[in-house]
């Protein structure tokens, strides 16, 4: 679904309301402070594709703060992609701060506290997705938050060009293509950011962090594999099983744990895809999972939804 809203024809009176009120439903709720509340003038449209949104926003200078009472309640962490078409904008994170320009993007956490905020008028494109949905692709997406990202080579201009292109053929689109395009969309980020040169080398050692992308690459590449753990891993990239437990370990979860992960991410993505008339058994045992009950609990366990469930929902 598209829809646009506009402070256009607010009063002047109700507008900062207004505006509160339409980036908590786009995005979530956060603290907006604004320069001049009584002459504010924005406009943001979106873009449902599935389980992602993307989004333009324009507006005057504006002050915007996720704070610890916005997620008090417990539930799953979304990110934010904001690229900048005009304007610079700051954005503070877990001690990080980036002050990013047109050509760049970088990626915001919604369970974490920020500030946002930008003096001169903005116009900003933005990508809402499920954390979830990221971290099916890359490992521990969280390290990738808070760093900027050059929008304008190689798969990065790509993921950059696809989100500019998707409204233009949007109304043309059914329901079940614009959910397979989000998936393509989060595809395209991954690579970005897994292509970009600074991410091998930020928090590991170049030689490291070459080691954990490709036990990553050959982890996705045989994930379907039932037999797949460490002896397989370990003997595709070339190093011993030891060592491949001591570069696991700086990443606070398991080669199991991982491998599990993303199977299910994999599984919930084929359930909620209204093209995939595959039964629940078969998606599990194409997943690699040998035990249909199994896949079950740990999908529960996973997601607090039944397979079954959320091929419903969706």
């Amino acid at each position: 679904m598209k829809n646009t809203i506009t402070t256009r024809g607010v009063e002047q009176t109700a507008r900062s309301r207004h505006w509160h009120e339409t980036i908590a439903r786009a995005y979530f709720p956060l603290d907006l402070t604004f320069r001049r509340p009584e002459a504010f003038d924005g406009e943001l449209t979106t873009w449902d594709l599935g389980g992602v949104s993307i989004s333009r926003l324009t507006s005057d200078g504006l002050l915007y703060r996720r704070l610890p009472k916005h997620f008090r309640e417990p539930g799953p962490e979304e990110f934010l992609v904001t690229l900048p078409a005009k304007s610079e904008v700051r954005f503070a994170q877990g001690g990080k701060e980036v002050r990013a320009n047109p050509g760049a993007f970088f990626i915001e956490r919604s369970q974490e506290p920020y500030e946002f905020s930008h003096a001169d008028p903005a116009d900003l494109w933005v990508m809402k997705l499920p954390k979830d949905m990221l971290g099916g692709r890359i490992r521990a997406p969280d390290r990738f938050c808070s760093l900027q990202f050059d929008a304008t080579n190689g798969a990065n201009g790509l993921f950059v060009d696809m989100m500019h292109l998707i409204p233009a053929r949007y109304d043309s689109m059914t329901e079940e293509t614009r959910a397979t395009v989000g998936r393509q969309l989060v595809d395209l980020l991954a690579l970005a950011i897994q292509s970009d040169e600074r991410v091998l080398t930020s928090g590991a050692s170049t030689v490291r962090a070459a080691h954990l992308a490709r036990i990553e690459a050959f982890v996705r590449r045989h994930i379907d594999d039932p037999d797949l753990g460490p002896d397989e891993v370990a003997g595709g990239c070339g190093i011993s099983v030891r060592y491949l437990h001591e570069l696991l370990r700086d990443t606070n979860m398991t080669l199991g744990q991982w491998i599990r992960d993303t199977r299910l991410q994999a599984a919930m993505e084929d359930l909620t895809n209204p093209l995939d008339c595959r039964a629940i058994g078969e998606i599990a045992y194409a997943r690699g999972f040998t035990d249909q009950a199994q896949f079950s609990r740990a999908f529960r366990a996973r997601f607090g939804v039944t397979p079954k469930e959320a091929r419903v929902r969706a």
